[in-house]
């Protein structure tokens, strides 16, 4: 296998600043650093990158952004929670909206979806007995 895993999530974003408070102050996420272009954040074991789209565009380049803006929700990060109705009701007494509230799936999970200030789609679930 050449890639065995993911080590980090970059999301590029335009509002830093906003999407920073989401996921530090709203979400819980320890902050690991910041700098001029990015600020870091994580998940247990993974890093969590929020990259200004401008630092973006140098890394990768202007044609895949440009790309990445003609498709809209090519990814959904999806996170393993303890109890998503708890972790519902948590967020959304933090004012988090929620695209669709807890609902069992037919596949074995329970979830819940939601969008973080830039429309990053998430997925929050558990596992129930099928």
């Amino acid at each position: 296998m050449l890639i065995r895993r993911v080590d980090a999530v970059v999301l590029f974003v335009r509002d830093r600043a906003k999407c920073m408070a989401f996921y530090r102050d709203t979400l819980g996420l320890p902050v690991t650093f910041s700098d001029t272009h990015s600020d870091g954040l994580r998940l247990e074991d993974q890093d969590f990158v929020l990259l200004d789209i401008s630092a973006a565009a140098q890394m990768v380049s202007e044609e895949a952004l440009a790309l990445q803006r003609e498709v809209s929700h090519t990814m959904l990060l999806c996170a393993g929670v303890k109890d998503v109705d708890e972790t519902y009701k948590a967020l959304t007494d933090k004012g988090v909206i929620f695209i669709k509230p807890p609902i069992s799936q037919s596949w074995g999970r329970r979830t819940a979806y939601f969008a973080d200030p830039e429309g990053n789609l998430w997925e929050l679930w558990h596992s129930i007995a099928t």
